[in-house]
């Protein structure tokens, strides 16, 4: 770093003058620690001991010490027997919240970013020390080939994007298990690139297979993910049971249910309730205890099921509606074909935008949340199936 540690400081008060010091210098901070690397312990005179002496710290590498002074913007370091580290300036600026909570004895883990500086303190930076030991954690998480379930947050055209620790990595589609990967005929890339539009949001379980933090290259694969851990969880369940799990989390397609630690399933949208569901996330919050049922085993994942746990409503609708019967029917949802309108929660019909010169005219004869005259003019309610026209 170019900046002295003075330097630096009076950058960091004019940026914060409304941080409070902590705690001055203690005025029985031995020499040693003041004078950083230049209290560096004096070499033996046996070969031995020299090939024993720890080794000095060097630039990229994390370091372990107590803290042992807390100054304006600054925190002081013991990295004994080499001299006293120092994290200020724009790396103080970087941690600001994680260093507030730090006291004098507490031991943290940093990552030198300057050998000796001006004033004989070693430089070290929190924010870079985390960074490298996420890499670290990823690299071992490749050599175990430890499974991760996690969210798509982007596609392109050569894959997906996915985010673990923080850390933004990539899933090539070459590397998609059988059942995710886009089967395009012609090999149309706008084609693929439509289906894994399709795979975002949903979570899929993937292991790392490069982590280089050098060239910042993590790398995903969800072939061969699955775990004999994971496997002997799925075991315990069958098509059927109905137990209690948490809400982990909503997407537009649905939710995800952790029935216990290290297993989650799927409740798709479908799956939700009976009457129509606009959007997963309303519905339910993570941290939601609900009651869901197995539905179906495949491949080690498990799907759910919310509305099977309550009466199909259409059983009910067949004893009670037929065709050419006049009803009520509250408009709920515009589509491609026109509007769908339910004559009691959960039971639905269209309404065909052929009974209308166009779709125009059918929106601005039949608004949402009104309720308009009906007839039904087909209903199959084995089915679940009903259209209907405007009542003369």
């Amino acid at each position: 770093m170019s900046e002295t540690a003075a330097d630096e400081t009076s950058v960091v008060a004019d940026e914060n003058s409304e941080m409070e010091e902590k705690e001055g210098l203690p005025s029985g901070l031995p020499d040693e620690a003041l004078a950083g690397s230049g209290a560096l312990a004096k070499e033996g005179p046996m070969a031995e001991l020299i090939g024993t002496a720890p080794k000095r710290p060097m630039l990229d590498d994390v370091v372990e010490g107590p803290v042992v002074a807390v100054g304006r913007a600054r925190v002081f370091v013991d990295l004994h027997p080499f001299g006293t580290g120092i994290i200020y300036g724009r790396e103080y600026l970087s941690a600001r919240e994680t260093l507030k909570n730090v006291n004098i004895g507490d031991t943290i883990a940093a990552k030198v970013v300057g050998e000796d500086n001006e004033e004989g303190y070693i430089e070290l930076s929190l924010r870079e020390a985390r960074q490298a030991l996420i890499w670290n954690e990823a690299e071992v998480a490749a050599q175990k080939k430890t499974a991760f379930e996690l969210p798509v947050a982007e596609a392109n055209k050569g894959g997906l994007i996915i985010e673990w620790n923080g850390l933004p990595g990539f899933l090539p589609a070459s590397q998609l298990a059988p059942a995710h990967y886009p089967r395009v005929p012609d090999g149309d890339k706008d084609k693929i690139f439509a289906e894994l539009k399709k795979l975002v949001g949903t979570r899929l379980e993937v292991v790392i297979i490069t982590a280089n933090p050098k060239e910042q290259k993590l790398i995903f694969s969800e072939k061969g993910t699955g775990s004999p851990e994971r496997a002997s969880l799925v075991e315990k369940y069958h098509v059927g049971d109905t137990v209690e799990g948490i809400v982990t989390g909503a997407t537009e397609f649905g939710v995800f249910v952790k029935l216990e630690e290290g297993l989650e399933g799927l409740v798709h949208i479908s799956e939700m309730d009976w009457a129509l569901v606009e959007n997963p996330k309303t519905r339910y919050k993570p941290g939601e205890t609900v009651k869901v049922k197995v539905i179906e085993i495949k491949d080690d994942k498990v799907s759910l099921s919310i509305k099977t746990l309550v009466d199909d409503p259409w059983k009910a609708a067949g004893a009670k509606y037929h065709k050419d019967q006049k009803v009520d029917a509250v408009v709920i949802k515009y589509n491609k074909h026109g509007a769908l309108a339910s004559i009691e929660e959960g039971v639905a019909g269209l309404v065909h935008v052929s009974e209308f010169g166009n779709e125009q005219e059918l929106r601005s004869r039949l608004e949402l949340g009104k309720v308009y005259p009906f007839t039904i003019t087909f209903f199959e309610p084995k089915d679940r199936r009903m259209t209907l026209k405007p009542a003369v």
